[in-house]
């Protein structure tokens, strides 16, 4: 998965509230004292401009702290709070940098009150600018969080839900597999039992183990459902026949962990099981495109409830927990259908074709 490039917003907020700070009062003076040199302006000119942004810089600082304390406001209150401090800082940075000024400007000396006012007025453009810049930053910073926050809280319950469905073993699968582990320890078949005991210890080790999150290779998804295989085996014996037709070139693709095993358990269930017989399961894998097409296929009875390819709600738990599985990993790029054939059913799913190589790119 790529990492995505770290943004400058991304900095801890102290770190970036200084930078942005000392950098803009910075420019601020650079911009100041080369508009100086572009007007011939007299040798020490550079204290006035010097002045505006260093008092700018302090008086700003006092704002920064109102609009912390205040942040809770409603914009519109937030504003009303605001005003008179914005025109005091304005009128400071004008009665410092005027101090300066005066040596260089005899004209610059208000002559009444209402020079004084509208001196005092004339920095609130760069006060404004720079609370207008603090108030971006500081909502995208808390829009930013909240989006943060969304994320982590949908991917949580993603994986809440993959996991849920993951774990809904079948619990008819465990209650037949001790019911038969029982049955051959009283008729003394003890060999049968052990070998039964530790193929059950090794799925359930395996099944337990896995991350739910994880994707894993066709192969090891067949070597995992090998596991649940052979104590089926030992069950049904020759009742049970396992064919396979994998593609060379779907031996490397990823899929989620344990995708196949409620099919095969589903297949194992209502096709081998109810029939004197027993019956075929035949597991599939094929590229079509840019898509792995995985197909598990039976000889049972079918289904007569089907509708519309899918499994009705209330019918077919494993069905329906794989279908969401593959809806809440790939959405629409995954594909989930049942139909039934001349005899049994065939399951189809449709995913990505990824391996291991593709995901690093």
């Amino acid at each position: 998965m790529a990492i995505a490039a770290s943004h400058p917003l991304d900095l801890p907020r102290q770190h970036l509230f200084w930078l942005l700070h000392i950098g803009g009062w910075a420019a601020y003076f650079s911009l100041g004292y080369l508009s100086a040199i572009a007007h011939d302006k007299p040798s020490g000119y550079w204290i006035v401009p010097l002045t505006a942004a260093s008092t700018g810089a302090v008086a700003t600082l006092g704002l920064r702290y109102l609009l912390r304390a205040c942040w809770g406001l409603t914009p519109r209150r937030l504003m009303m709070v605001m005003v008179l401090p914005i025109l005091a800082s304005s009128a400071v940075m004008d009665l410092a940098t005027r101090t300066v000024l005066v040596d260089f400007c005899d004209t610059c000396v208000p002559e009444n009150r209402a020079a004084y006012i509208a001196y005092a007025l004339s920095y609130i453009y760069v006060v404004l600018a720079w609370v207008g810049l603090y108030l971006g930053v500081k909502y995208y910073g808390q829009l930013q969080d909240e989006t943060r926050r969304a994320l982590a809280a949908r991917t949580m319950a993603h994986q809440a839900q993959l996991k849920m469905l993951r774990y809904q073993l079948n619990p008819h699968f465990l209650f037949n597999t001790l019911n038969a582990i029982s049955t051959l320890i009283l008729d003394r078949d003890n060999a049968t039992a052990n070998r039964m005991v530790q193929g059950l210890s090794a799925f359930l080790r395996h099944s337990l183990d896995n991350d739910p999150m994880q994707r894993v290779t066709l192969r090891q998804e067949l070597d995992a459902l090998t596991l649940y295989l052979d104590i089926e085996k030992i069950r049904f014996a020759e009742r049970l026949r396992i064919e396979t037709a994998i593609d060379e070139d779907c031996w490397r693709a990823l899929l989620p962990s344990l995708l196949l095993q409620p099919l095969v358990e589903n297949a194992i269930k209502y096709a081998v099981a109810k029939q004197i017989a027993g019956g075929m399961l035949r597991i599939e894998a094929e590229r079509e495109g840019a898509q792995l097409v995985l197909r598990v296929i039976d000889d049972g009875p079918g289904c007569d409830c089907l509708e519309g390819g899918q499994v009705p709600a209330g019918k077919g738990v494993g069905l329906r927990n794989t279908r969401e599985r593959l809806s809440v990993l790939y959405g629409e790029a995954s594909g989930f259908g049942v139909r039934n054939r001349e005899r049994g059913i065939e399951v189809t799913l449709r995913l990505p074709f990824e391996t291991s190589q593709t995901i690093g790119e």
